[in-house]
């Protein structure tokens, strides 16, 4: 789509998931969060894992958004960080496996209660807890399913909800 005269084109914002790894250090996960805030970029997720013990490697999976030209900026500046192996972006390098995993509390008796376990059954998630007047469920899944779980929740007592973000592989016999 073409600009008018003196209009500048709108780049479309896209979401982009980066996998890094990285040396299992003190302060790491610090100077790359520096990275983003110093230059105003904006994390939709953050996990980290250590993953090969005697390499002392770690995974840092980051969802970000922005622009196109932000998100390979993004991308050059984790390779410049020195303690940083390899960076992927797995959005762009091919097909890859993304969930993430939700505990999800939801207090209710009566009728409310068992539309919350009946919700819950066709979500697949699982009963972890439960007392007299609460649920603790367990879901992994897609972001989009678990807000759509969490939506259907809110009008039956929804209490809380805590969130892993996402944790991504990419699909195939290739090591990241």
């Amino acid at each position: 789509m073409a600009a008018k005269k003196g209009q500048k084109e709108v780049e479309q914002v896209e979401q982009r998931i980066i996998a890094v790894l990285v040396d299992n250090e003190p302060g790491v996960l610090a100077r790359v969060i520096g990275l983003f805030s110093g230059r105003g970029y904006n994390i939709e997720s953050l996990t980290v894992s250590e993953v090969d013990s005697v390499e002392n490697i770690s995974r840092i999976t980051v969802v970000a958004s922005g622009t196109p030209m932000v998100l390979e900026q993004i991308k050059a500046q984790f390779d410049r960080l020195v303690p940083v192996h390899k960076v992927s972006d797995l959005t762009e390098d091919g097909p890859c496996v993304a969930r993430e995993l939700a505990l999800i509390k939801v207090k209710g008796t009566g009728e409310k209660r068992v539309e919350a376990l009946r919700i819950a059954d066709i979500f697949r998630s699982r009963v972890v807890d439960s007392t007299i007047k609460s649920f603790v469920f367990e879901m992994t899944g897609t972001s989009d399913k678990i807000d759509a779980f969490i939506e259907l929740m809110e009008p039956l007592g929804l209490v809380d909800a805590c969130r892993t973000g996402i944790v991504a592989i990419a699909r195939g016999p290739k090591p990241l």
